[in-house]
């Protein structure tokens, strides 16, 4: 998510309301297709409003079931691209 501004060799990171609109819109393309999503919601830096620069997006994601033991359930998901029912987004 890092961008190179042309005016400047520093490297711009999203702030909190573009990081929330991207994990929204992922979490709605994502649950039409992942009927056993319920929530989506992020903790850490971005959570705390203490993010800068090189921070990560620490995501939580909770399902009504999931036929794969915890350990191997990250594998089952693509964070990547939009996937999509209706669920809420965790403040």
């Amino acid at each position: 998510m890092p961008v190179r501004s042309f005016s400047s060799p520093l490297l711009k990171w999203p702030d909190r309301a573009a990081v929330d609109t991207a994990l929204q819109t992922w979490s709605e393309e994502t649950g039409k297709r992942r009927r056993e999503l319920e929530r989506v919601g992020y903790f850490g830096s971005y959570a705390r409003g203490d993010w800068g620069v090189g921070s990560d997006l620490d995501v939580v994601i909770i399902v009504s079931a999931a036929p794969v033991p915890f350990h191997e359930r990250p594998a089952h998901w693509e964070l990547r691209q939009p996937a999509t029912q209706n669920h809420r987004l965790m403040p």
